[in-house]
């Protein structure tokens, strides 16, 4: 059963060229690095939120100049580990499509080398290379398509995250 789903990634993986190892490479980072985020989401960050929260209730003025930068600190210290690695997440979608521009440009050199061996008139010879010249592209699309579907999803929550914890914590009135 498992070399029956092998087979087609081997196959689809050998008519892309070797730059469609380093795009697999590249959007497995990518995702590791999301699931790395949702996890941080459902398992670390509400416990810093309720420390931080907790910290301010605990002051007994929140009034003083002070006490708002305590509160700033607090917010930005949040802030920061709600988006630690999106910008990595950010670049690594934006490097997807010119890897797989690496692969086509791989892939049509090729294409030129057959065509100046060959000559012209065998097209059969020359679709390797132009297969070696697509795949990688739309591998490379892909994997930035998917990757900013999910930094979309991620931001969006780190947006509504930053409301919601400015709100709890509240200064005295």
């Amino acid at each position: 059963m498992f070399g029956q789903l092998y087979e087609p990634v081997y196959l689809f993986m050998e008519r892309g060229g070797e730059v469609l190892y380093a795009i697999l490479g590249l959007v497995f980072i990518l995702w590791l690095l999301v699931l790395e985020r949702v996890g941080y989401f459902l398992f670390v960050h509400r416990s810093y939120v309720k420390a931080a929260v907790a910290e301010w209730e605990a002051r007994s003025e929140r009034r003083s100049w002070a006490a708002h930068q305590i509160r700033q600190d607090l917010l930005s210290t949040l802030s920061y580990e709600l988006s630690s690695n999106m910008s990595t997440i950010k670049m690594l979608i934006g490097l997807a499509p010119l890897f797989g521009l690496l692969g086509t440009v791989y892939g049509m050199i090729e294409v030129f080398d057959v065509m100046a061996f060959l000559g012209s008139g065998s097209p059969k010879a020359m679709a390797s290379g132009i297969s070696k010249a697509t795949i990688p592209t739309m591998a490379g699309m892909v994997g930035a398509i998917t990757g900013v579907f999910a930094q979309s999803l991620l931001d969006r929550y780190i947006k509504r995250e930053k409301i919601r914890i400015e709100d709890q914590l509240t200064f005295d009135h």
